[in-house]
Formats: C-alpha cells, structure tokens, sequence
C-alpha cells in the first residue's frame, strides 16, 4: 500500500514538472515569435515616455516594456524619457543600442509628488529630440493617464486645451506618430471615472489626429499592457511594413 502511494505521487510529480517545462516552452516560444513579429518593418526612431506618478502596477509591466524595444528591428533608435514634476527626465537618449535603451526603464515613482500635472508639454520636449536629418519613421509611445490638470480640472475641454493643441501641431511638424498606453495614476485618474475618461479622450485626440493610436482597457482598473502591445505590433506592422 505504501509503495502505491509513493508510486502515484512520483507520478504526479513528474506530470508537474512536464507541463511546467511546456508552459515554460510554450512562453519561450510566444517571447521569440513576438520578438520576430516587428523583423518586417522599417526601422524606427521611438521615443518612449512614462508618467512617473502612475500606479504601482504598472512597475509590473516594464519587463513587456523590455520585450517590445528588443523586438524592434535593427537600426532602430530609441529614447527612454519620465514625465514627472515640471520636466522630462531623458533617461536615455536616443540610441541604436536596443538593449541599452531597454535596460534604462526603471519603476515609476507611483506618487503624488512626482505628478505631471499635464503631460503634454513633456510631450513637446520630446519632440525636440527627433532630428530632422533622420530618414526613419518617426514614433512616440507615450504611457500616461492623459490627464491635464495645469489649469484645473474642466471635463468640458477634454481633449482640447492648448497644450494637446500644440503637441498635435508640433508632432506633425516633425512628422512624429504618437501612439499612447492609458494607465490611471495614484491622483485623479485611479478613483474618477469622469477624469479617467477625460484623459482617455485627450490622448485619443493626440494620437488620432498624429498619425497614431491609443489603446486602454476601460476607465476603471488596470490589468496588463500585452493586450496593448500586442495590437500596437500589429498596427506598427501595418504602418511601417518593409516595401518588397
């Protein structure tokens, strides 16, 4: 009797460890097939500018982060900047080393003192450091709760202050397409729905009206970005396929 019990557990043990090592193959697999998903397009100059006072979730998210400016195709530049109080904090310039750019990601500060206040005029800083020289496409992912609270709170203009209004102007006077992530921060946006859903509006203005696209989950809760980069990839695919 004793043998047959530690004969059965021997035998669940080894059932464990074999679909752990699928799951694990199967993940490895999906991590490679995405990595090879973005091979097909043109390089890219991407600027990748995170909210600093966003929800601590969202710390949980930089290894996707990692993942996606891996992925992209060689040649590429990226710059990895923070809004937080008052100025954009470049963390890493623009740079042809993926894994460089990638490395520079750190945890957002997830706190009230390091609030944007209005994350657009960030956005215009960023701006300035495309090159007109380049002959790459010009990208901007910008992950932030889009709100802007600098002159108060006004749902009425939601997605049309001045600020959004020269940051669309000055994207498309540099031929930059700004795509954005929605994530509440720790203010406003993580306990209203009425101003979740006015920064939702503001960058779903910004990118629609520059060439590119937003992406959110809904005005209550944050879960993951996969959903975000996986539809990101296929628009980038789509937009910036290599001619053949």
């Amino acid at each position: 009797m004793d043998y047959r019990k530690v004969l059965a557990w021997a035998v669940a043990v080894l059932i464990a460890v074999s679909s752990l090592g699928v799951a694990s193959a199967k993940a490895d697999i999906n991590k490679e097939e995405e990595q090879r998903s973005l091979q097909g397009i043109e390089p890219l100059n991407l600027a990748v500018l995170i909210q600093d006072d966003l929800v601590s979730q969202v710390s949980n998210e930089l290894g996707v982060t990692r993942d996606f400016i891996r992925s992209l195709p060689q040649g590429s530049r990226v710059m990895v900047g923070y809004i937080t109080t008052g100025s954009l904090q470049v963390r890493q310039p623009f740079t042809t080393d993926l894994e460089k750019a990638a490395k520079s990601l750190r945890v957002p500060r997830a706190s009230e003192g390091s609030s944007a206040f209005n994350p657009y005029v960030e956005v215009l800083e960023a701006l300035k450091n495309f090159d007109s020289s380049w002959t790459n496409a010009n990208a901007l992912l910008l992950i932030s709760d889009g709100l802007d609270t600098s002159r108060g709170f006004d749902s009425t203009a939601a997605g049309h202050t001045i600020d959004i209004d020269r940051a669309i102007s000055a994207a498309n006077k540099r031929r930059v397409s700004v795509f954005s992530f929605y994530a509440p921060s720790v203010g406003l946006t993580s306990h209203s729905r009425l101003a979740a859903s006015y920064g939702q509006s503001s960058l779903n203005r910004l990118s629609n009206e520059t060439g590119g696209r937003a992406f959110f989950q809904g005005t209550t809760g944050f879960v993951t970005f996969d959903s975000y980069f996986s539809r990101l990839r296929e628009t980038l695919n789509r937009q910036y396929a290599r001619a053949r």
